[in-house]
């Protein structure tokens, strides 16, 4: 355990991660009676909703500024809209813990952006190594060799990868154009999903819209999504990154796919199969290896890490 983590910031650490690998299991459960549009739609409602009471509640300006909009709008499409739409869309084709191991691809789509458009990142042995072995790790849950199946969706399985991909892009694009705009990461977040909620609105027209079943179980997993998993999620999220730095509060990632692929066997009953368990394992090693984890370094001062766009995007 980091020096950094004392016990207030692993029990955070701990129901976070519980958090956001619930997330899976609440997709799953919503597109019980919702539409992947539907699902996206709603979740960036009630979390839009619960966001703007805390930004109410503080008083906290929002930007005015066309400029920083743009930027805010083009954010919500690669860092919610796209995303949120992928993860509905594999949830209804693949198990829920497909899907959370392919969300914990996310630091190494980060780094692949970074290293490969914005040259932000060296292409060092053990991020290249730390690289390789994680999308090794992708072959193996995608299993290939196993052929289409009601559980092996390739066209799943991608869009859950596609959606790790656009939350890689949308971290390096906020790092780029936001990080330094002096907007507190409550407001942008905000702001963020607000944006989100009228994209995703504007679709309707274009994809339609089926009537919904509404179902006490799909209702609260759609509100859990949203408020749970955005609004109370950000907060715990936001207050690692400040106590502990952005480096140690990214250990969440390694807890996700484990609590999703957890939560879809003892709740879904979804099957568990060799490849998933041995290939979750290889993506997570892979990301230690190419964030450094797994060798002694000098320490960082982490609490000049984590500008506030750092927070923004929930990875899930």
């Amino acid at each position: 355990m980091p020096a950094s983590l004392n016990r207030s910031a692993a029990a955070r650490l701990a129901v976070l991660g519980g958090i956001w690998g619930t997330s899976f299991l609440f997709i799953k459960v919503a597109l019980e009676g919702m539409t992947p549009l539907q699902v996206s739609l709603g979740r960036t409602v009630a979390g839009a909703a619960a966001l703007w009471l805390l930004v109410v509640a503080r008083r906290l300006p929002v930007p005015r500024e066309a400029r920083t909009w743009g930027h805010i709008a083009v954010l919500s499409v690669v860092g919610n809209v796209v995303p949120f739409l992928g993860f509905s869309w594999a949830g209804a084709r693949v198990s829920s813990g497909v899907s959370g191991v392919y969300n914990a691809t996310t630091p190494l789509m980060t780094l692949v952006v970074a290293m490969t458009f914005l040259g932000a990142e060296r292409p060092t042995r053990g991020r290249v190594g730390g690289l390789l072995l994680g999308f090794a790790g992708v072959v193996v849950v995608l299993g290939p060799w196993r052929g289409a199946g009601q559980d092996n969706l390739v066209s799943g399985q991608l869009a859950a990868l596609g959606a790790s991909a656009s939350y890689g892009v949308a971290f390096n694009y906020a790092r780029r154009f936001l990080s330094h705009a002096g907007i507190p990461a409550l407001v942008l977040a905000t702001c963020q999903l607000t944006v989100a909620t009228l994209l995703l609105a504007a679709l309707v027209p274009v994809v339609g819209w089926s009537d919904l079943d509404l179902t006490p179980r799909v209702l609260g997993a759609i509100l859990a999504l949203g408020v749970l998993g955005t609004g109370i999620a950000f907060v715990i999220y936001h207050g690692l990154i400040r106590d502990v730095g952005a480096t140690t509060a990214s250990m969440v990632t390694f807890l996700i796919p484990v609590v999703a692929v957890a939560l879809g066997v003892l709740v879904l009953d979804e099957p568990l199969g060799w490849n998933l368990f041995a290939g979750g394992a290889v993506v997570i090693a892979g990301v230690a290896v190419a964030e450094g984890r797994l060798r002694r370094r000098a320490r960082v001062p982490e609490a000049a890490e984590g500008a506030s766009t750092d927070a923004v995007i929930a990875p899930t």
